[in-house]
């Protein structure tokens, strides 16, 4: 982006021009889940689009900072360190910042979720293994 690009906002601070981040380059691997990198766009807040099937869901893990979670459909079984939550259409939910979670879609179809990461970047601690950056 060039100086020319930029402009003030009524605020007095830079404002940028939108970026549209298409959503198949964002895709993670074959699978259907979709990964935005905040930093990347020049956005503050990172998120994960989940559409996993009957079953799925991420193990174990945490994160430096708070993550919220936008049901978007279906129904999720989230685990937030000894609490267990239930999550159907247009439900939210949150987990502070170090607290072990994960969670499965328990549903009979898909499980869509947004999952938004209060963070520029994604970082996540697994139980089982290292640190994805």
């Amino acid at each position: 982006m060039t100086d020319a690009e930029i402009t003030l906002s009524p605020s007095g601070t830079a404002a940028r021009a939108p970026v549209l981040v298409p959503a198949e380059t964002l895709r993670i691997g074959t699978g259907r889940t979709r990964r935005f990198v905040g930093r990347e766009h020049g956005a503050g807040v990172s998120y994960f689009f989940v559409d996993n099937d009957p079953g799925q869901g991420p193990g174990l893990h945490w994160h430096p900072y708070p993550e919220t979670w936008v049901v978007l459909e279906g129904t999720a079984r989230i685990i937030v360190g000894d609490a267990e939550l239930v999550a159907t259409f247009g439900d939210t939910a949150t987990v502070p910042a170090g607290v072990w979670h994960r969670f499965t879609n328990t549903g009979d179809g898909p499980l869509r979720m947004l999952c938004i990461h209060a963070s520029d970047t994604i970082i996540q601690i697994w139980a089982d293994g290292p640190a994805d950056r």
